[in-house]
């Protein structure tokens, strides 16, 4: 129930649903105002004006339904995930002008040799209208950091927007000088504004975007023209249960907060994520590969060899939905087109190849891939061939038996059939989900390290993502019940409490190999070595920190350097001296530019 204000009357007023899982149809004050089925991930709004009651109270009823469902992604009962159901994402009301901006795509190009960019903006307006319009469009980027206009005045873009249609503009490309690159450890964002003006309609509409290149090039990854390798961990959104899917704020940042302690620049997403996640990894600095919830090779159970008509084309709704909403976000580092969907499966082969083809329609400068769990024989045979990247789940000592050293040689096997396309091991861990493989963290520690390693001894592995951060519920758990049916896969529990392999994650993710000191407090000399191997990327803009604490735990000294900007590889000594006497400890952290630690030794007398 909400109050309608008369003055609304003259205007387009829309309900948006940031998700409902899974199909949700609405009512307002008795009347239908739209369905919005089998798609429980994406957003989606209803102009409910022609229903409303100016100067009154309004009531919107919503009918929703999670069960399980063959006609839609996730396929049945294949997700291995919470099947929460409900609004379990925000709702807002939208009140504009009749004629107004729907979307505003932003493409920003830079050119890395001139420190510049160029943006390329369409513009998606509706005029909601029983008369046509004609106006115009002003646009203007800004640095968020420096609060400096980014782009030169120009003039206004003319437009022309018939009664009851919706068209798109686009507009000249715009120059960015001198430009702010995102980066991970320097999230630089830049905020663009468009206005739309003409007779009884003026609207604005603002979105924030960054400016970086993400290339693969000679079977590696470049991000800003540096060759990168990185590391991260998957999280499972909706596995605390006392929030289940419809997290709040806080929680989301207190997940991501440990995600960035866990060094985590680099993870990925089952589904399509919140907008507060992507806001999150835009401002904090995580890369995310976001995904169409295609999920498990029972998606395409008892099909011949074309993917069932309803599915593919549930599929490509949701890949629609996904990049129409969130393709401005500097954090997107690829789409995700399905997961472990067995790609050697004739539709489920041709799926992948459609998703693909639609996604570069869509979105053609943002790299594409799939998670495979599939090249363990044939690799070349795989969908995974098409794809800018190679994805490969890899779970030997767990789901796939074997040691080590089979890894190693299977990594070999799918580098020979892609030599020039970097490998991500999408997952790893180790999983308590069978009886045989009894819950213990120490192997887990045993098997992020060692599969780790292997992965380090090799030149074309360019990023590895830890699974996973939390232990996550799931209807198909095989410990716990009710709202507490889970898997144990992760460093932390349900409710966020850390394990040891939490420790052990944060310093195998570090792109710090070492710190070391030499002499005494008064005279100390500090010891730094980056990583050669995954993670591996230049250290720019960090600092060391020492901390001396006295008896009863009490901070009594800080002392700070700057480091030099370091490549992988690299190793630095710095002198830090410290005053007081009579130390019991001094913490060192080696501190990232966003402000969060990279490393944490502690020497004690």
């Amino acid at each position: 129930m909400f109050d309608v204000p008369p003055e609304w009357n003259s205007q387009v007023v829309r309900i948006e649903f940031e998700a409902v899982f899974h199909s949700a149809t609405a009512w307002v004050n008795g009347t239908e105002a739209g369905r919005h089925l089998r798609k429980g991930y994406t957003a989606f709004a209803f102009d409910i004006t022609p229903l409303l009651r100016f100067g009154a109270k309004n009531l919107v009823v919503v009918k929703v339904n999670n069960s399980f469902d063959e006609h839609m992604l996730p396929r049945g009962r294949s997700s291995d995930w919470t099947n929460d159901g409900g609004i379990h994402r925000p709702v807002s009301l939208l009140v504009t002008p009749k004629v107004y901006i729907e979307r505003v795509y932003v493409d920003a190009v830079p050119d890395l040799d001139a420190k510049a960019a160029d943006l390329e903006i369409a513009v998606v307006m509706r005029n909601g209208g029983a008369r046509a319009f004609k106006g115009q469009i002003v646009r203007a980027a800004m640095n968020e950091r420096t609060g400096i206009r980014a782009t030169q005045e120009t003039g206004g873009e003319r437009v022309a927007i018939p009664a009851g249609e919706t068209v798109t503009v686009h507009l000249p490309k715009a120059r960015i000088a001198d430009v702010s690159l995102w980066h991970f450890d320097d999230p630089s964002l830049y905020s663009l504004s468009v206005d739309l003006y003409g007779p009884g309609s003026n609207h604005g509409f603002t979105t924030v975007f960054g400016i970086r290149s993400i290339e693969v090039k000679g079977g590696s990854f470049y991000l800003n023209g540096e060759r990168v390798r990185f590391m991260g961990v998957e999280r499972m959104a909706g596995s605390n249960p006392v929030f289940g899917m419809a997290e709040p704020a806080s929680w989301i940042d207190h997940d991501h907060h440990d995600l960035k302690e866990l060094n985590c620049v680099f993870t990925r997403a089952h589904w399509p994520q919140d907008k507060r996640v992507l806001d999150y990894c835009d401002r904090h600095g995580i890369l995310i590969q976001t995904e169409v919830p295609t999920w498990g090779p029972d998606t395409f159970k008892e099909m011949g060899d074309e993917p069932a008509p309803e599915i593919m084309q549930n599929g490509l709704e949701q890949l629609q939905e996904m990049i129409s909403r969130d393709r401005n976000h500097p954090s997107i580092f690829s789409w995700g087109l399905c997961n472990e969907i067995n790609g050697q499966n004739p539709p489920a082969y041709k799926f992948a190849q459609r998703m693909l083809e639609e996604a570069k329609r869509l979105d053609s400068r943002r790299l594409c891939s799939y998670a495979s769990n599939s090249l363990q024989k044939t690799p070349d045979a795989d969908v995974a061939r098409l794809m800018d990247f190679i994805e490969w789940n890899e779970y030997y000592e767990s789901w796939y038996g074997g040691t080590p050293d089979d890894l190693r040689r299977n990594l070999e096997e799918i580098h020979h059939a892609f030599p020039d396309k970097p490998i991500v091991i999408s997952e790893y861990g180790y999983c308590a989900c069978t009886p045989e493989r009894p819950e213990g963290d120490a192997r887990r520690i045993d098997v992020l390290r060692a599969h780790t390693r292997v992965c380090r001894e090799t030149e074309y592995v360019g990023g590895l993502i830890f699974f996973c951060y939390n232990d996550y519920r799931t209807h198909i758990g095989d410990q716990g019940t009710g709202v507490l049916k889970q898997r144990i896969h992760g460093v932390v529990d349900l409710f966020g409490g850390r394990k040891p392999s939490f420790g052990a994650l944060r310093d195998e993710s570090s792109p710090v190999a070492a710190l070391e000191w030499k002499g005494s407090p008064s005279s100390f000399v500090i010891n730094i070595v980056t990583r050669k191997s995954a993670p591996a990327y230049s250290l720019a803009g960090y600092k060391l920190r020492g901390v001396s604490y006295g008896y009863s735990d009490i901070p009594r000294e800080q002392r700070e350097a700057a480091l030099p900007r370091l490549t992988p590889g690299q190793s630095i000594s710095i002198p830090l001296a410290f005053q007081e006497p009579d130390a019991v400890r001094i913490e060192f952290d080696v501190i990232r530019p966003t402000g969060f630690s990279a490393l944490t030794k502690v020497w004690r007398p």
